[in-house]
């Protein structure tokens, strides 16, 4: 299986064995991206970007929320109170805060996780036997050229900094411009009873070369945002994981799948896509775990013997795994990646040899962690897709 790139520079990105082998929030609507319940037609974002008019903020998000996002904007964030903005934040809003994720509040950030016990019980005759554990391997550098679509996702929560994993997905209606980012449901909504997390944003590649965790805080800025930062505008998710998800215990994993739509480069007027030089396509329709030999998953684990700074992989031959009867079984494989890796990206070949987005991590075991596993993605995956890309066809 080989990756190559189509836009930007022409180098090479993800070698089967890199990305598959060794490569690698949604729309933050008030509805989710359930197919027949998300119609895409959702109110503009509310995202401010460098170069932005500071007065088109009013028009573009509730009015009720105005005062609350220019407090926000001043510092607000840091008196988060969870209950209010949780219950009251209907619509989503990421108003650009050029200042806030600076080196000591990333290195604060805690991984965002979805865990469940080691004895949690599943539907027997949907379920395969655990896998054996699998170690994680650390990704080649420099991730340029390894695993350019993949990256880092950073985000506020009521709970402080966290940190998630993701990939740079190809848009059929903006092709070679995609400014789509696929991740997890959890990485961008806090499940059933909550809402929309805050202040996201997006470094692809980052930490380029491999610095140790002690190294990145002194490190030039090219070496840890190659590709620089990209805040979010626009996020969308399932319906089952807003009325479902559960941040322990598996509520919603099976459909904990969501898609960032981030803005072009203000000052290059470069999408992501364009910017990174790849995106991965992502199958709506791959088959059960019976068609894969093998299955990659990518992502930064931020919780020990993690540290975070750097990308990870592990490759296995998945296995069925299934806590809701009424909804597809996700695809499990062995490995030892904690949180931090939640979104990223598990990968298989398709039939022209190039990978392909298959899921995203989801749920890992506690307390010894030794798999993870990821939605399968069907039709509701492809209602959040479809949504959100159809929101901004064209218009990056």
């Amino acid at each position: 299986m080989s990756f190559t790139t189509r836009t930007g520079r022409q180098r090479p990105v993800l070698a089967a064995t890199a990305l598959v082998a060794a490569l690698l929030v949604t729309a933050t609507a008030c509805t989710g991206g359930d197919e027949e319940k998300d119609s895409g037609k959702s109110d503009p974002s509310a995202s401010e970007q460098p170069g932005a008019k500071e007065d088109s903020l009013a028009e573009q998000i509730p009015e009720e929320l105005i005062k609350d996002l220019d407090k926000w904007k001043q510092g607000g964030w840091k008196d988060w109170d969870k209950d209010k903005w949780l219950r009251e934040a209907k619509e989503f809003a990421n108003p650009y805060l050029p200042d806030h994720w600076k080196s000591d509040r990333i290195e604060k950030a805690q991984g965002n996780d979805n865990t469940v016990p080691a004895n949690i019980e599943t539907t027997a005759d949907a379920t395969d036997k655990a896998p054996s554990k699998v170690s994680a391997e650390p990704v080649d550098t420099p991730y340029s050229e390894n695993a350019a679509p993949a990256g880092k996702i950073f985000m506020e929560t009521p709970d402080g900094p966290m940190v998630c994993s993701g990939t740079v997905v190809k848009d059929p209606r903006n092709p070679g411009k995609s400014n789509l980012v696929a991740t997890a449901g959890h990485c961008v909504h806090g499940g059933k009873g909550k809402g929309w997390f805050r202040n996201i944003m997006f470094v692809p590649a980052y930490n380029n070369s491999g610095l140790s965790a002690a190294d990145v805080n002194g490190a030039a800025r090219s070496d840890v945002h190659p590709y620089n930062d990209w805040w979010v505008e626009w996020i969308q998710t399932t319906n089952y994981w807003m009325n479902e998800g559960s941040e322990n215990g598996g509520g919603g994993a099976q459909q904990d799948f969501a898609v960032m739509k981030v803005r072009s480069d203000p000052n290059t007027g470069k999408s992501l896509e364009e910017t990174v030089g790849t995106a991965v396509k992502i199958n709506f329709n791959a088959p059960s775990t019976d068609g894969f030999a093998s299955m990659s998953s990518y992502g930064y684990p931020a919780e020990s013997p993690y540290k975070g700074a750097r990308m990870f992989q592990c490759a296995d031959k998945p296995g069925r795994f299934t806590l809701d009867p009424s909804q597809p079984s996700m695809y499990r494989i062995g490995c030892t990646m904690t949180g931090g890796m939640s979104g990223g990206g598990m990968f298989a070949a398709g039939q022209d040899g190039k990978a392909q987005l298959i899921s995203v991590n989801s749920l890992i075991d506690r307390p010894d962690v030794s798999y993870a596993a990821g939605p399968r993605l069907g039709k509701a995956a492809k209602g959040v897709f479809e949504a959100i890309s159809e929101k901004y066809a064209s218009s990056n």
